[in-house]
Order: structure tokens, then C-alpha cells, then sequence
């Protein structure tokens, strides 16, 4: 990628989202020299926690090993169906067998869900996560992913809708977290108008962010446009100014919590 745009966005992140962290980025197949190996999980564990590290500033390197959720397995792409009795384990389970999630009301509904999945192609490769101040000219991202409270996620959201006439620049398709923030953006990076993709409801992976924390991802070449058109937008004005306050008073709120 071009280090220029990393750059650049730095800056209008400081000044626009001042004191908030910056998003991170994956890449499917991306360069893995330096970057350090996701390890092996021991049992099950949420692939989203794991994203903690890079938030922080780690680089992290993922395959088919590093993933301990079946959920993040198949939305990943390592896994090409859902383990038996999935229908039963996200509905309302089977006695003495399944313990069900009940995230839907039947199993036939969940059949309905699943209907129309697509699956990525990493079979073989690995994912690599950086934050966006560690990208280099030889990362390509597939998407960027904000993690963010309501102030900042209101100027995203308002910036993934500003060059649109409809009004559908940012979906939120229901799933699992790991669904949000890769499997959805990676989905849209690929259509010739990619939407922006608001997620992290899944109740699951909510004691893997911070309090009040959702996420926001863009597919890179929608994020691309939008680095592009921030400062002829809606942030340069007298209203964005006043949201400013309030994310400087969030700031301080949540300053104890990661």
C-alpha cells in the first residue's frame, strides 16, 4: 500500500477522533515476515480476544492452527461446512447433547441463515492483523476495522454514507463477532460498491471489547475514498466540533479501560 495514505490518515485521525485508537487491518495472504505467530489455543477461545494484541500494536499472524472457536474457524474460512448439530447449538439446542446459544428461535430458521454463506479462500494461507500505524508498502489490506464508541462511530458512519445518494452506506448483518469484522468486510471488498460493515453485537464476543465498544469496518477500497473526502465533509464544520467535546469527554471516561 501506498505509506502515504497510512500517513495522511494518521493525521486526520488526531485530528478529527483525537485520543482514540487508531483501527487496525487485515490481509488475507499478507507478508508475514516480522510479524509474530498467533499461537495455538488451548480448548476453546474466541478469536476476537485475541485482536486485543493488535489493537495494542502487535502484529499478529493467524492460520488454521491459531483459531480455538468453530464459529471463528468457518467465518474465517478454515472450515468449509459448520460442525454437526449447528442448527440445534445457535437455536434452542438438544437435551442431553447441545446446549443451544438461542440466539435463533428454530433450527430451520438457522438453516435459512445459512443458505447463502459464501466461503472466503484461505484454505492454506494465513491472515495477518496489524494496526494501521504499522502497515508498510508491502501490506495490501482486504479491510480496516475500527473498534469505537458512539461519538466516534457516528462521524464513520456518516463518512461511509457521504458520497452515496442511497442511504445504505453501512449495513449490520447479524453473526458472530469474528463475522463483523472479517467475513462481512472481506465480502464487501470483493462487490463493486462495498458497504461499510457495523457489527460486534454478537453477546458471545462482548467480554472480549471494552465496555460500550462496537466495531466499524471499512473494505479498504471504500476506506481508501473516504481518507480522500474527510476534510471537504461534515467533520470540518461548527457540528463536528461539538462532537469533538464529547468524544474528549469520553476519553476521560473510559480512560482506566482498554
Amino acid at each position: 500500500m501506498d505509506t502515504a495514505l497510512r500517513d495522511t490518515y494518521i493525521k486526520l485521525h488526531e485530528k478529527y477522533f483525537p485520543g482514540t485508537e487508531l483501527p487496525i487491518a487485515f490481509e488475507v495472504g499478507g507478508p508475514t515476515d516480522g510479524v509474530e505467530k498467533a499461537p495455538t489455543p488451548k480448548g476453546w477461545r474466541c478469536f476476537v480476544c485475541d485482536l486485543a494484541r493488535v489493537r495494542n500494536g502487535k502484529n499478529l499472524v493467524f492460520s488454521e492452527e491459531s483459531i480455538g472457536c468453530r464459529g471463528g474457524r468457518f467465518y474465517l474460512g478454515y472450515d468449509a461446512e459448520r460442525f454437526p448439530g449447528f442448527r440445534y447449538f445457535l437455536s434452542y439446542g438438544k437435551p442431553g447433547e447441545i446446549e443451544g446459544e438461542r440466539y435463533k428461535q428454530t433450527p430451520e430458521i438457522v438453516d435459512e441463515l445459512d443458505k447463502g454463506t459464501v466461503r472466503v479462500p484461505t484454505a492454506g494461507k494465513s491472515i495477518v492483523f496489524k494496526r494501521w500505524d504499522n502497515l508498510t508498502d508491502a501490506d495490501n489490506p482486504d479491510a480496516v476495522v475500527f473498534f469505537a464508541r458512539p461519538e466516534v462511530l457516528s462521524g464513520l458512519f456518516t463518512l461511509a454514507n457521504f458520497d452515496r445518494a442511497d442511504p445504505n452506506g453501512v449495513f449490520c448483518p447479524f453473526g458472530a463477532g469474528c463475522s463483523s469484522i472479517f467475513y462481512f468486510p472481506w465480502l464487501e471488498q470483493q462487490s463493486e460498491n462495498p458497504r461499510a460493515v457495523l457489527g460486534m453485537f454478537d453477546p458471545s464476543a462482548r467480554p472480549c471489547v471494552p465496555t460500550d465498544v462496537l466495531t466499524m469496518a471499512f473494505p479498504m477500497k471504500k476506506f481508501e475514498k473516504v481518507v480522500g473526502f474527510m476534510e471537504e465533509s461534515f467533520l470540518i464544520t461548527e457540528s463536528w466540533g461539538k462532537v469533538l467535546k464529547k468524544i474528549e469527554r469520553s476519553n476521560r471516561l473510559y480512560s482506566s479501560e482498554k
